[in-house]
């Protein structure tokens, strides 16, 4: 059974860094791709940034230039690092998985999520 553990998120002020991290249960080198969703009250998930195991990335044009993920196959572990918060960056951030290699979204594995709030 596939588990993804979120933690790192909390409370930071505008312009603030957090960096979220997401323990997978297993080997993460079975998933093609690993990523971050986010939901903020009143609206959809959306796919905040991706990396698949040949090394591409992508990230959503709202956080482009602030936020990085990375992902350590030795530690079965994905980061994503926040940097120049905004308030509108508020949202539960999910860590999610996929080992398929095409029409994977929306993933078919989700962590619990974990709560970013930016205050202004």
């Amino acid at each position: 059974q596939v588990q993804l553990v979120e933690s790192g998120g909390g409370l930071v002020q505008a312009g603030g860094s957090l960096r979220l991290s997401c323990a997978a249960s297993g080997s993460i080198g079975s998933f093609y791709v690993m990523g971050w969703c986010r939901q903020a009250p009143g609206k959809q998930r959306e796919l905040v940034a991706g990396t698949t195991s040949d090394g591409s990335t992508n990230y959503a044009d709202s956080v482009k230039g602030r936020f990085t993920i990375s992902r350590d196959n030795a530690k079965n572990t994905v980061y994503l690092q926040m940097n120049s918060l905004k308030p509108e960056d508020t949202a539960v951030y999910y860590c999610v998985a996929d080992r398929r290699r095409a029409n994977w979204y929306p993933p078919k594995y989700w962590g619990q999520g974990t709560q970013v709030t930016v205050s202004s």
